[in-house]
């Protein structure tokens, strides 16, 4: 009699990573930090300047460096996620950043200072896209929209929190630092930072990884280069011939570019930036929406900081608490969000636009009327409204650019979505920052900053009328 043959026993497929709580926070940290060093420079330039001897232009490289160096390699970075693993790029791109931000923290001129900015900003191109990445690969249904909910509340707070805390810091000159300690001060969070990703943060990758588009990479950097470069250091240099030039480039090397990948994708081979991504309507609609959000954002960030410090006459704390009632109710509306989607769909962020636009109007009509005794009193109205309406929007909108993209394609997705925001806020200080510092010597300081912001008035007013073209529900 033949033996019954023993059946090969089946394995279980393999549980799906989770990101738990403290995995959460982890990554939210990653993202966090970036965002901060983004804006954290701006109350810190003038005494940047006068330890350094470092005129506008190189000042405004200090910016400019960072802002392109990450807006440039952000899709790069996400594909690395992809194709190596999310939480190892996030593991290096978190430890690089930590190294860069010691250098500038030590550097001794403004040119070192310029030259670690940017490997500073590449450092975060390869950190920041694995958060998205890992929350869509890890999180499904309402744990999504929490995460994607929190990363929106995270993402806001860490662009008004990192004009605070670098006045905070300069003004407080820990051991002798002064300025230096807005970077110094990411070397212990990076430590910690390390520490738990380590334990926490899942190990996630495509589960059909794409190989580098050299060529696609090369020309997206290009197109990004010649318009973002000019824009940002032009005013500060002269608007010399060369920032001609690299504007006159844009246009072709950004339809370079398109074909480029066009051609790749049709033929089934892997572009950096798969046209066909676009294909998805709540990804497109929600790119086009970001861009005059995240311009008027950082243009007033900026704007602000220059006109309470040289105009108003407050020193760096005082510029910066002047924002703190929109980082609070920015952060606790925000939290309201998910909830409020839930029952009420997109039209939350066409709302948001409506109570953005009010506190924008009110911010205007408060440097009309009290220019130049500016300060938390005066702005408190403006600024709470506006936060409200803030956090009512950039969530949602991030929620909404990533609901219809595939985890296969998170890296690639999160990576697109960053750099059209990266670029809109270098943008939005690149155009309202020169309007407002080329109305001051024939307007003077009050009407430049009222006229710059109704200018930003009219960026929210698109925002708002772009938001009903949004599909009515997120899934």
């Amino acid at each position: 009699m033949t033996p019954t043959p023993t059946p090969t026993p089946v394995r279980p497929a393999a549980a799906p990573p989770v990101l738990g709580g403290l995995g959460l926070f982890t990554v939210l940290l990653g993202a966090a930090l970036p965002l901060i060093d983004f804006f954290i420079v701006n109350v810190a330039l003038p005494t940047i300047g006068r330890d350094l001897h470092a005129s506008e232009a190189v000042l405004e490289l200090v910016v400019a460096g960072y802002g392109v160096s990450y807006a440039v390699l952000l899709v790069l970075g996400g594909r690395l996620g992809d194709l190596f693993g999310r939480r190892r790029l996030f593991l290096g791109g978190m430890a690089a950043f930590g190294v860069t931000s010691l250098a500038c923290g030590l550097a001794p001129s403004a040119w070192t200072l310029v030259a670690a900015r940017v490997a500073q900003g590449a450092a975060a191109a390869a950190m920041l896209p694995q958060v998205l990445a890992t929350i869509q690969s890890t999180t499904t249904g309402p744990r999504r929209a929490k995460a994607m909910g929190l990363y929106g509340a995270t993402a806001g707070l860490s662009m008004v929190a990192g004009q605070i805390l670098g006045g905070v810091l300069v003004a407080a000159d820990i051991a002798g630092t002064g300025w230096r300690s807005v970077f110094l001060v990411n070397v212990p969070v990076v430590v910690v930072g390390l520490s738990l990703a380590a334990r926490a943060v899942p190990e996630t990758r495509s589960q059909r990884p794409e190989p580098i588009d050299g060529a696609g990479t090369v020309l997206l950097a290009v197109a990004l280069l010649t318009l973002l470069a000019p824009l940002t250091e032009g005013r500060a240099a002269g608007w010399p011939l060369w920032t001609w030039v690299a504007l006159a480039a844009f246009p072709f090397a950004a339809a370079a570019f398109y074909f480029v990948e066009r051609r790749k994708d049709r033929s089934g081979r892997t572009p950096l930036v798969p046209p066909s991504l676009f294909a998805t309507v709540s990804l497109r609609r929600g790119l086009i929406l970001i861009v005059p959000f995240s311009i008027g954002f950082s243009g007033f960030m900026f704007v602000i900081a220059v006109a309470l410090q040289r105009g108003a006459g407050l020193g760096p704390v005082p510029a910066g608490l002047a924002l703190a009632p929109m980082a609070v109710v920015f952060f606790v509306v925000s939290l309201c969000g998910p909830r409020l989607v839930a029952r009420y769909g997109t039209r939350v962020v066409t709302v948001g636009g409506l109570i953005q636009a009010i506190g924008v109007a009110l911010l205007a009509l408060a440097a009309w009327r009290s220019w130049p005794d500016l300060g938390v009193l005066e702005l408190l109205p403006g600024a709470a409204v506006a936060g409200a309406g803030q956090a009512l929007q950039l969530p949602v909108i991030f929620r909404i650019i990533l609901s219809e993209v595939p985890p296969a394609r998170a890296g690639v997705g999160s990576g697109v979505m960053i750099t059209t925001q990266q670029s809109a806020l270098a943008l939005g200080v690149a155009t309202l920052g020169t309007l407002f510092l080329g109305l001051v010597p024939g307007m003077g300081m009050r009407d430049a900053l009222v006229t710059t912001l109704l200018v930003q008035l009219a960026a929210v007013a698109l925002t708002t009328a772009l938001s009903l073209r949004l599909p009515r529900t997120v899934s």
